[in-house]
């Protein structure tokens, strides 16, 4: 069984960064895509941002288009996202995910789909 494990989160500033890391114990993350989603307070879950198997193509929610960055170092079955410039509006729970759809399949919803593995969670919260 795959198991993700997210880690990161933080309380921040506004303006500030955090860099979130998800990492998978067990098995090999290079043969799924990989995204993170959040979840903020009494809002449906929403995908963030995914990544393909090899690490060239991506996809990023509009509002976090140019603060957010994706990557992943699939020798150390890790993902990552550089969270720049941060909002109050990007407080939320952010999990990352593993499929085998595919980038574009995996950040087309932000519900879990049979095959799909999913992290806990990792609280950011962006305030004064």
């Amino acid at each position: 069984q795959l198991h993700l494990v997210e880690s990161g989160g933080a309380l921040v500033q506004p303006g500030g960064s955090l860099r979130l890391s998800c990492v998978s114990s067990g098995f090999a993350l290079d043969t799924y895509a990989l995204g993170w989603f959040r979840q903020a307070p009494g809002k449906e879950r929403e995908a963030v941002s995914c990544i393909n198997r090899s690490g060239d193509t991506t996809t990023y929610d509009r509002p976090v288009k140019g603060r957010f960055t994706i990557s992943r170092d699939n020798a150390e079955n890790t993902v990552y996202l550089q969270m720049n410039d941060l909002k109050p509006e990007d407080t939320a729970v952010y999990y990352c995910a593993a499929s085998k759809r595919g980038v574009f399949g995996l950040c087309q919803t932000a519900r879990p789909q049979k095959g799909d593995f999913w992290g806990q969670g990792t609280q950011v919260t962006v305030s004064l």
